[in-house]
């Protein structure tokens, strides 16, 4: 999935921390963790308007939740307080912005900057980073079998010497982990952070748990709701993954992408006059095919196929992207340059290694893996629809050389769960509407808001619609979901100046 936005490394306040041994304690003592303790927060969390503040704690809890007496780990949690009236709140608000491997802890932060004013008078907003993520015992899988390499390998193998080449590093990119992440490699899994999650609500003295998961926050919320169904308060789950196997979501969403970047290509063609790539989506998707070519051949520095691949998936997840990207490819063709597709992304940065280590680890962690048989064949399909695919999302493709293999995927959903409001794009390549429809038979009380004519991931609080907006708002605020499903007039295709 398109990775939120890094943080700056600090080494202050919460230092990075690590797994430690604590003496063994009784396990109704370990279910039942300490209040949180508010203090400074690192640097890396921005603070929020005057005369709000940002404030950190830490929480002890198990590596493993089955063995509560053994590690224990440090979880890193954000709080920014509800700005209205005591007679206004209505509890705390976990957050979480996405991944695997987003950290949360900067975006109680920036995500409330966002949300409607009713919401954050009603909420104490509260941001965690995951276990493995950022503050909170982050995880480190090294080379990565060469994913960090400048220019990194094209990473869409054509013909079986490229095929076995492109095994060989999923095997080494597990095989990092397994060195890197040694004996976690099992616990990094949602349903542990499920369970992390339960203490956090424990810690904060609340009755139950309310939550906005964006992205994977919606897995993590869908799996929250499957433990502890009668401590789920209110929930929305925007940009829904479906309740698919890690892999199969993956592939999924390397064929949405197809379609979004025939939308891309038409997009352009119907804007010649500004980008200059084609008066038709045929010419268009030439020029493109020209630029990636080029750069397969001779790199620029460092600048390669993997790194262009990533820029595209990218900027197709948000049509607000689009035009940087056309303007990218026609300055490569006139100038030989790839600045204009270099744009600020997750990936790179002091963080990215945490992020994408992370994101495999937990990906690993949920579900039985793909024999590496089947990852070639998906690959040669998705080829025998498009000679050219983006292939950067297939992340779970690690876990078919993975240590530590679950025998069981996440459970995802309950019908015990009360009313849950679940937010979609109609045309979100990312997260595909279809996940949304698929988890909502799995949360039978839910509804669903689905913005049409909109072809970006993530939604409320995010696409600045006002039909989506005030429809979550008051389900947050005075627990009214509505009635039915809820379709939203959205904003369609960008304009260009």
């Amino acid at each position: 999935m398109i990775p939120p936005a890094r943080r700056t490394a600090h080494l202050c306040a919460l230092a990075t921390l690590v797994i430690t041994a604590l003496p063994a304690v009784p396990a109704q003592a370990a279910a039942l963790p300490a209040a949180l303790r508010f203090g400074a927060c690192p640097e890396s969390v921005p603070a929020p308007p005057a005369p709000e503040r940002v404030e950190c704690a830490r929480l002890s809890v198990p590596l493993d939740w089955d063995r509560p007496h053994g590690q224990h780990i440090q979880l890193a949690v954000s709080r920014v307080r509800a700005s209205g009236t005591p007679a206004e709140r209505r509890g705390a608000l976990l957050v979480n912005p996405g991944g695997p491997g987003g950290s949360g802890l900067p975006y109680a932060v920036t995500k409330r900057a966002k949300l409607p004013a009713s919401v954050r008078r009603s909420y104490d907003v509260i941001g965690f980073d995951p276990r493995g993520v950022g503050h909170s015992a982050p995880v480190d899988c090294g080379d990565m079998g060469g994913l960090f390499a400048a220019p990194g390998a094209d990473p869409v193998p054509v013909g079986p010497a490229a095929e076995r080449k492109y095994l060989a590093s999923l095997r080494g990119m597990a095989d990092d982990c397994a060195a890197g992440a040694k004996h976690v490699l099992p616990y990094l899994s949602t349903e542990q952070t499920a369970r992390d999650m339960d203490a956090i609500r424990v810690a904060l003295g609340e009755r139950k748990t309310n939550f906005l998961g964006v992205s994977y926050g919606t897995y993590l919320g869908a799996a929250y709701a499957a433990r502890f169904p009668q401590r789920t308060g209110r929930m929305v789950l925007d940009s829904v993954v479906g309740p698919w196997a890690w892999y199969d979501f993956d592939v999924i969403q390397s064929r949405a992408l197809l379609r979004q970047r025939d939308r891309f290509f038409a997009w352009v063609a119907d804007h010649h006059d500004r980008f200059g790539l084609g008066g038709g989506a045929k010419e268009a998707c030439r020029a493109y095919l020209r630029v990636r070519q080029g750069l397969a051949a001779h790199a620029v520095n460092g600048f390669g196929p993997a790194e262009f691949d990533r820029a595209v998936y990218r900027a197709l997840g948000r049509t607000e992207r689009w035009a940087g990207l056309a303007d990218g490819l026609r300055a490569y063709l006139d100038e030989g340059v790839v600045d204009g597709l270099r744009p600020a992304s997750a990936f790179d940065g002091p963080d990215s290694r945490n992020y994408e280590a992370a994101n495999r680890l937990v990906k690993c962690a949920d579900g039985p893996a793909p024999s590496p048989r089947r990852i070639v064949a998906d690959i040669r399909h998705t080829r025998s629809l498009d000679r050219q695919p983006v292939l950067t999302g297939m992340e779970a493709s690690t876990c078919a050389y993975w240590q530590h293999r679950p025998a069981h995927r996440t459970p995802l959903g309950s019908p015990d769960v009360p009313p849950v409001l679940l937010v979609a794009s109609a045309h979100d390549p990312v997260t595909p509407v279809e996940g949304a429809r698929k988890l909502q038979r799995l949360l039978p009380n839910s509804r669903l808001v689905t913005l049409e004519d909109d072809y970006s991931h993530g939604v409320f609080a995010s696409r600045g619609n006002a039909c989506v907006d005030d429809a979550a708002a008051a389900y947050l605020v005075d627990g009214r979901a509505p009635e039915t499903d809820v379709r939203c007039d959205g904003p369609g295709l960008p304009s260009v100046s």
